[in-house]
C-alpha cells in the first residue's frame, strides 16, 4: 500500500498581509468615527455657548416695529455686552444707547419676547448696591415724559434720528415715568399699535436679552439695523 503525500489546506486562512490590512482599515474607520463624533460634540457645545451667551436668532411677529422691522422678518440679537455688564466685572461697558433696538422678555409672560426701540436708558446699574426708592432728583433715575407727542428725557427733547423723513413719530401723552438703574424705556416704531413702556413701564434689567443688530431675512432687506 503506497502512502499518499498531503499538504496543509490554506484556502480558508487569509495571508498575514491581508489580515494586517483589514485590521488597519478597521482601526482607521474607528478613528474617523471617533473624530466625527468629537467634531459633532464640539460643534454642539459651541452652538449652545454662542446661543446662550453671545448671539441668537429671532423671528419678528406683528407690525409693532414697522417700518423698521416687518412681520416674519428674522434678526440676530447680540447678548454678550449686556451679560458682561450685568456680571459686575465689566460695568464700564454701555450695552445700550438711545435708539438701539432690543429684545426682552415680556413683563406679563416670561415665555414671550418683545422687540422695541430704546428711548431712554436708566442710570448705570452698580453691582452690589441698593438704590433707594425715591424720586427726589438725586440722579438715581432717568425721567421720561411725553407731552403733545414729543418725548422728553430729563426735561430734554430727544431727536429720534433713526426715523426716515415723513414718518409720524407722535405718541399719546405720558406722565413723567422714572427709569431705574440698568432699566430701559422702550417704544415700538409703529406707535399706534405697539404695546410698550407706555403700557407696562420701564423694562427691568434682568428681563433684557440683548441688542438686535442684523436683519438676516428676507435677503432683499439684509443689513444692519438702525
Amino acid at each position: 500500500m503506497t502512502p499518499h503525500d498531503s499538504t496543509p489546506d490554506h484556502s480558508a486562512q487569509a495571508p498575514p498581509e491581508e489580515e494586517n490590512a483589514s485590521a488597519d482599515r478597521q482601526n482607521e474607520m474607528r478613528r474617523e468615527v471617533t473624530e466625527f463624533v468629537k467634531m459633532v460634540v464640539w460643534f454642539l457645545v459651541l452652538f449652545i455657548v454662542l446661543k446662550t451667551y453671545v448671539i441668537e436668532g429671532y423671528e419678528v411677529q406683528g407690525p409693532s416695529m414697522e417700518p423698521t422691522l416687518k412681520d416674519r422678518e428674522r434678526i440676530l440679537v447680540f447678548k454678550l455686552p449686556h451679560l458682561l455688564n450685568r456680571s459686575g466685572w465689566f460695568d464700564w461697558i454701555t450695552p445700550f444707547d438711545q435708539g438701539d433696538i432690543v429684545v426682552f422678555r415680556s413683563p406679563g409672560d416670561a415665555d414671550k419676547r418683545f422687540v422695541k426701540r430704546v428711548i431712554a436708558t436708566g442710570p448705570p446699574a452698580q453691582a452690589n448696591t441698593a438704590v433707594a426708592d425715591t424720586t427726589d432728583g438725586d440722579g438715581d433715575y432717568t425721567e421720561v415724559e411725553i407731552a403733545e407727542g414729543s418725548i422728553y428725557v430729563n426735561d430734554l427733547l430727544i431727536d429720534e434720528f433713526y426715523f426716515p423723513n415723513g414718518i409720524d413719530m407722535r405718541t399719546k401723552t405720558l406722565d413723567p415715568l422714572d427709569v431705574g438703574p440698568g432699566d430701559l424705556f422702550v417704544l415700538g416704531d409703529n406707535r399706534n399699535v405697539s404695546k410698550d413702556s407706555r403700557a407696562f413701564g420701564a423694562v427691568e434689567n434682568d428681563a433684557i436679552i440683548g441688542r438686535a443688530l442684523l436683519r438676516i431675512w428676507p435677503l432683499s432687506r439684509f443689513g444692519l439695523l438702525k
